[in-house]
């Protein structure tokens, strides 16, 4: 059955809607994007038409996959079975919506994985990994096993340098882009899903709690100056956050880490996060 594309918002969420509120973890980023781009408008990320699609085993069927892709990003696949992200290259690479300048995806490592060897198979581009992420989710809350000096609060009006700062340095530090740093920082401070971690008066670490959406909320970004590392404010800030997450009636609080970062992958387990699925970023080239 071939994959459904369109550029309607509405008609993916009609179609598609249900399908991804069933697997929050698995379509966490795909739940976030089209909340944000039903709040704020189809260019949020970027000056692109955004391109949703979903996919059915059978015609008429339920369905059983979905992606979206919001320009200038690379796709981005929920979950999905292997066979349905090889279809997904080969019409992608054939001239389907969503096609034009494709240089990656990105996903459940299976899934993404399946997508790479077809589209390699179908234009004769090789794919790398780019980044190799594990997804996590809260399992029994805990607090951090040495809790660092000092206390959270939600970032305030006041705040507001200080994180697009930080917000452009953590994306620097782990090479993601991230359109209209303000814009997002005014937005996130404004919801409240923005913690800081305080020592002596002075903020220390951010972390940002998702708004709760088909029960689930994602932590992220998780982010510490270089000169106070070491401290344990990651952990305390991370926890801050996940405590808030639950208080506001997240069934579900989710974090994706660096696996070529052992330190946050431990930090993050200390506090009770257990592990979902591995993720994967594909680079394709000549």
């Amino acid at each position: 059955m071939p994959w459904t594309v369109s550029s309607s918002l509405d008609h993916f969420r009609a179609r598609a809607g249900g399908f991804l509120a069933a697997h929050p973890a698995e379509n966490t980023v795909l739940l976030t994007i089209t909340d944000r781009l039903a709040a704020s408008g189809p260019h949020y990320y970027g000056d692109g038409v955004p391109v949703f699609g979903w996919w059915c085993a059978e015609p008429d069927g339920p369905v059983a996959g979905a992606f979206l892709r919001t320009p200038p990003f690379t796709p981005r696949l929920g979950l999905m079975p292997e066979s349905a992200a090889a279809e997904l290259a080969t019409e992608l690479a054939a001239g389907a919506p969503g096609a034009e300048a494709v240089t990656g995806v990105a996903g459940g490592a299976a899934a993404t994985l399946a997508f790479g060897a077809a589209w390699a198979g179908a234009t004769g581009t090789t794919s790398t990994v780019r980044t190799n992420e594990r997804l996590y989710r809260l399992g029994e809350s805990a607090d951090p096993p040495r809790p660092p000096a000092g206390r959270s609060r939600l970032a305030g009006a006041a705040d507001r340098e200080l994180l697009i700062r930080w917000f452009a340095e953590f994306a620097e530090e782990v090479d993601i882009r991230i359109p209209n740093v303000a814009t997002v920082v005014d937005d996130r401070t404004a919801a409240g899903q923005l913690h800081l971690w305080e020592d002596g008066g002075r903020p220390v670490a951010v972390a940002g709690a998702g708004a709760v959406i088909a029960g689930m909320s994602r932590i992220g970004p998780v982010y510490t100056p270089a000169d106070a590392r070491g401290r344990g404010y990651a952990s305390g800030v991370t926890a801050a956050a996940s405590a808030a997450a639950l208080a506001l009636g997240a069934g579900e609080v989710l974090l994706y880490a660096d696996l070529a970062n052992p330190i946050s992958n431990s930090i993050y387990q200390q506090i009770g996060y257990r592990p979902v699925e591995d993720c994967v970023e594909l680079a394709f080239g000549d």
